[in-house]
């Protein structure tokens, strides 16, 4: 379980193709600190540690990625040199800064336009129409693991397009300052509104 609050952002080292991808992250965290079979989100991807160490000085992880979570995630995260919005899982009693992100990638989303607000960015996300109705202004969503506000959502037959806005302190210290028009990010939608959807598909049964 996590928060969606990012605190390192990693760098995909080296790719090793076998049965499954393995990845060699580069971090900012003591991996002394961290557990083999630790679990930790990798732009939103909730991924399990399987090795660790440190050279010369940097600390490094090691993560398998199997071929259904490659199709299933944005295309151009698992590659050398990669960057990702790192999250460790959360423990009993920390502070609960964003909202429940549970790691699993519900769809994948492209980004539409990317506007100067003041200091901020306006973020504009277009998904797919089955993801469009777990969507609603100033609800929650995670974008590439980072929980964010839903500002507006303009619904079509084919999906819809919500945006975000993005202070300078969310742009510095996540992946997604870097966000351009084309560009493929992961979304996972809000496990609340998961539950209401499916309460109110039984309800009208």
């Amino acid at each position: 379980m996590f928060t969606g609050i990012i605190s390192d952002i990693g760098t995909v080292e080296r790719v090793t193709r076998g049965g499954d991808t393995r990845l060699t992250i580069t971090t900012a965290y003591d991996t002394d600190t961290v557990d083999l079979g630790a679990s930790i989100a990798c732009s939103g991807v909730c991924l399990t540690v399987v090795d660790k160490g440190q050279d010369a000085g940097r600390h490094w992880f090691a993560v398998d990625v199997s071929g259904e979570t490659i199709s299933r995630t944005a295309q151009g995260q698992w590659i050398e040199g990669a960057a990702l919005n790192l999250e460790r899982a959360m423990k009993l009693g920390d502070e609960l800064g964003g909202h429940i992100v549970t790691g699993h990638v519900d769809g994948v989303a492209e980004v539409t336009d990317v506007t100067p607000d003041g200091d901020s960015r306006r973020i504009a996300i277009r998904v797919p129409a089955d993801l469009a109705p777990f969507l609603a202004p100033k609800g929650s969503v995670t974008v590439d693991g980072v929980s964010l506000t839903v500002n507006t959502v303009e619904d079509a037959s084919d999906g819809s397009t919500f945006t975000i806005n993005l202070i300078p302190h969310t742009q510095a210290v996540t992946t997604l300052g870097k966000l351009a028009a084309g560009q493929s990010v992961n979304i996972e939608i809000d496990v609340l509104a998961r539950y209401l959807q499916r309460m109110e598909h039984y309800r009208g049964r």
